[in-house]
C-alpha cells in the first residue's frame, strides 16, 4: 500500500487530479505487479494504512514528505463517503435496547431482536446488536470507522433511535447519555485493526470486531462484561436466541411486547447487564462538563418519541440530557388515516406537541409517511401539503418516506385481503416530486427511505436510490429551469463540499407564523440559491407563554434560537479553511437575530445549545441559564 500513497503524492505534488479512476487504475497496477488481491488495496484500506504509518512509524512518514498541504489533498483523495461530513458535522447514530413499546402501529415491523419498528440487518441495528446495544461501544465502533474514512470527528451529532424514547426507564436513560458522551470524552478510536470495514479479503469481520488487539481498555472490558453475562453478539447466536419468538410474533401467537419482555426484560443474561444500565443526573453533568472542551464535541444530540409522549416533564428531562433536536413520527395529519393505521392519537394531540416543542425551543425533525392503510395519491398530496403549511405544524426537518410492508406486520393482513396495495412506482414518484416542491424553504428533507433491505420488504419500494429519481424526474419537470427544479427544501439546496466566495453571499429572512410563535429563517444564500448556513429564531406568544408558565422552561419576554448551522465539509476545531464554517457566518446570523429579537419587543434571547458548543456561544456573549443559554438585548 505504500506505493500506492506514494504515487497519490507524487501526483499531487505535479498538479494532477486524482480521482477516483485513477485511483483505481493505481490500485490495479500494484495488485498486478505485486500479484496479490486488488481488494487488499482497497480505497477503504489506504488511509487507515496511512494514519497508522504516520502514528507508528514517523520516521517512515516523515520520508515521503508529507506537507500540510499534500495531506490535505491526499485526504480529499481517500476520504470514504465525504457526504457524511458534508453538512458541517459528522453523525453517530446509536440504537436503544428492545423495549416494549407503548403503542402498536398497524404497519410497524416485529422484529422482536430490535426496538419496535427497527429490523436487525439495518447497518446502524446491525452495528448496535453487535455492541451488545451498548452506548459507549456503539460509539467507539462509529468513531473509528469515521476516523478511518478519514472525516473530522470534533464535531459530533449524536443520534439515537429505538422506537419511543420516553419509553424506557429514567435511570436507563440517564445511563444511556452519559456513556455516549464518556465515549466521546474518552477518544475511544480502536486502531485499524479494530474496524470490520478493513478484514482482510476472505477473514470474518465478526472476528476481527471481537479482537482486543488495537483496542481501547474499556472497549476490550464491556465486551468481556457482556460476554461474561450470557449475552451473544454472534449472528447466528443472536438468530438462534430470537428465532422461536419470532415466529411466534411472525403466526400471531404472541405480541412485541410479551417477547420482548421475554428475551430481554426477564432472562438472566439481559437482567445481569441491565443491573449496570444505571446513572445518576450528577454522573451525566460530569461527562458533559467534560465534553465542553474534549476532542469530539456533541454539537447536537437527538431523540426519537411518539407526539402522545411529549410533554412538558419528559421534554424536561430529554433537555436536561443534553438534547436539541427530537424526531417526532408524525406520519399522517389526517385523522381518518391515523384511526384506520391504530396510531391512537388526534390531530389536536399533535399539534400541541409541536406547541411545546417550540416553546421548549427544540428543532422538530417530523416523519411523514405515504400510500398508508386508507389513503390515496390526493389524500397523500392534502396531508403532506397541511403538513407544510398549516400553522398547527410546520416541521423544520422532515423523514418523507412511503410505507413498506414487512414480514410479521399486523399490514399484511391488510395486503392478504386486498384492503392496502403498493403505489405503482411512477405513481410513487409522482406523489414525491409535489411534495418536494411544496416543502418551504426552512423545511429539510432528511430521507425519503428507510434502510430496509430488499429481501425485508414485502411489498412496496425496494429501490434504494429513491430520493435520486424522484430528483431526476424534478430535474426533468416544467418546473425545472436550466435542469435544476425550481426545489425550496433545505438539502436540495446544501453547498455541501464546495468553497464559498463571501462576496457571493446575501442573508435573507424567511417568515412564517405557527399557532403560538412567529418564525424567522434567516439564511445565507447564493446568487443561484444555494444555502450555506442558517438560524432558526422563535417568536413565542407571550400569552401562550403566560398562560402556561408554570409548565414553560421560558418567560414571556424571551426569544428563542433553535439552530444556528453552518454548511461546509467538517473540519478540526482550530483548522482554517474556506468553506462556509470558517466565514464567520454563524456569528452574524445569531447577531441579526438578536437584533431581530429586540426590535420585536424581547428582552432577552434564549439559544438551546448543545453541550459541546457552550464555549462558542459564551464567546458570544451567552451566559448558562437553566436548561439554555442566554443573552441580554
Amino acid at each position: 500500500m505504500e506505493d500506492i500513497i506514494v504515487n497519490i503524492l507524487a501526483m499531487l505534488r505535479r498538479g494532477e487530479a486524482v480521482d477516483d479512476d485513477a485511483l483505481v487504475k493505481l490500485v490495479h497496477a500494484q495488485a498486478k505487479r505485486t500479484g496479490g488481491d486488488k481488494r487488499a488495496f482497497a480505497k477503504r484500506r489506504l488511509l487507515p494504512f496511512y494514519q497508522r504509518v504516520k502514528l507508528e512509524e514517523p520516521e517512515r512518514w516523515e520520508a515521503w514528505g508529507v506537507t500540510p498541504e499534500l495531506e490535505e489533498g491526499l485526504l480529499r483523495v481517500l476520504r470514504m463517503k465525504p457526504r457524511r461530513s458534508a453538512s458541517g458535522v459528522a453523525t453517530i447514530t446509536v440504537i436503544t435496547k428492545p423495549w416494549p413499546c407503548s403503542s402498536d402501529c398497524r404497519y410497524c415491523p416485529n422484529d422482536v431482536r430490535m426496538p419496535k419498528s427497527y429490523l436487525h440487518d439495518e447497518p446502524a441495528c446491525a452495528r448496535a446488536e453487535q455492541n451488545c446495544f451498548d452506548p459507549y461501544l456503539q460509539v467507539s465502533t462509529r468513531l473509528t470507522a469515521l476516523t478511518q474514512m478519514g472525516h473530522a470527528t470534533d464535531k459530533i451529532e449524536l443520534i439515537i433511535l429505538g422506537g419511543t424514547w420516553s419509553d424506557y426507564p429514567r435511570p436507563y436513560q440517564i445511563w444511556f447519555v452519559k456513556e455516549l458522551f464518556r465515549a466521546l470524552n474518552d477518544g475511544a478510536v480502536s486502531g485499524v485493526a479494530a474496524n470490520p470495514m478493513l478484514a482482510e479479503p476472505g477473514q470474518d469481520k465478526g472476528a476481527v470486531l471481537a479482537s482486543t488487539t488495537h483496542v481501547p481498555v474499556e472497549v476490550a472490558r464491556r465486551r468481556a462484561w457482556y460476554r461474561s453475562c450470557g449475552i451473544a453478539s454472534d449472528p447466528q447466536e443472536l438468530a438462534a436466541f430470537a428465532g422461536e419468538a419470532q415466529r411466534a410474533v411472525d403466526a400471531g401467537e404472541t405480541g412485541y411486547n410479551q417477547a420482548v419482555r421475554a428475551l430481554f426484560g426477564s432472562s438472566d443474561a439481559w437482567s445481569r447487564a441491565a443491573a449496570g444500565q444505571t446513572a445518576t443526573m450528577e454522573e451525566l453533568a460530569r461527562e458533559q462538563r467534560a465534553n465542553e472542551t474534549a476532542r469530539h464535541r456533541v454539537v447536537g444530540l437527538v431523540v426519537e418519541t411518539r407526539p402522545d409522549a411529549i410533554t412538558p416533564e419528559a421534554l424536561t428531562l430529554i433537555r436536561r440530557l443534553g438534547a436539541t433536536k427530537i424526531q417526532m413520527g408524525v406520519q399522517s395529519t389526517d385523522q381518518r388515516i391515523l384511526d384506520l393505521n391504530e396510531r391512537h392519537i388526534t390531530v389536536g394531540r399533535i399539534g400541541e406537541a409541536f406547541d411545546l416543542l417550540r416553546a421548549f425551543g427544540f428543532k422538530i425533525h417530523a416523519h411523514a409517511m405515504v400510500n398508508l392503510l386508507g389513503s390515496t395519491p390526493e389524500s397523500d398530496r392534502r396531508d403532506y401539503e397541511r403538513l407544510m403549511t398549516d400553522p398547527a405544524f410546520q416541521p423544520d426537518e422532515i423523514k418523507l418516506y412511503p410505507c413498506a410492508l414487512i414480514e410479521g406486520a399486523r399490514l399484511c393482513r391488510d395486503f392478504d385481503s386486498g384492503a392496502w396495495t403498493p403505489y405503482a412506482e411512477d405513481e410513487l414518484l409522482g406523489i414525491l416530486v409535489d411534495d418536494v416542491l411544496a416543502t418551504p424553504a426552512f423545511c429539510r428533507i432528511s430521507r425519503m427511505i428507510r434502510d430496509f433491505s430488499t429481501n425485508d420488504i414485502k411489498a412496496g419500494n425496494k429501490k434504494p436510490n429513491l430520493r435520486q429519481l424522484v430528483e431526476a424526474r424534478l430535474a426533468a419537470s416544467d418546473a425545472a429551469e436550466d435542469g435544476r427544479a425550481a426545489v425550496r427544501e433545505i438539502r436540495y439546496r446544501e453547498v455541501g463540499t464546495a468553497d464559498i466566495d463571501p462576496g457571493d453571499l446575501r442573508m435573507e429572512t424567511v417568515a412564517y407564523t405557527t399557532t403560538n410563535t412567529r418564525e424567522r429563517f434567516l439564511q445565507w444564500v447564493t446568487a443561484d440559491g444555494h444555502i450555506a448556513g442558517f438560524l432558526r429564531l422563535s417568536l413565542p406568544d407571550a400569552a401562550y407563554v403566560r398562560e402556561h408558565a408554570g409548565e414553560l422552561p421560558i418567560a414571556a419576554e424571551e426569544a428563542m434560537i433553535r439552530e444556528v448551522h453552518v454548511y461546509g465539509m467538517a473540519t478540526r476545531v482550530g483548522e482554517e479553511g474556506h468553506a462556509a464554517q470558517h466565514l464567520g457566518l454563524g456569528r452574524r446570523l445569531v447577531e441579526r437575530a438578536c437584533a431581530l429579537a429586540q426590535d420585536a419587543g424581547y428582552r432577552r434571547i434564549n439559544v438551546i445549545s448543545a453541550v459541546g458548543t457552550r464555549e462558542y456561544y459564551r464567546h458570544l456573549g451567552f451566559t448558562d441559564c437553566g436548561l439554555y443559554q442566554q443573552k441580554e438585548l
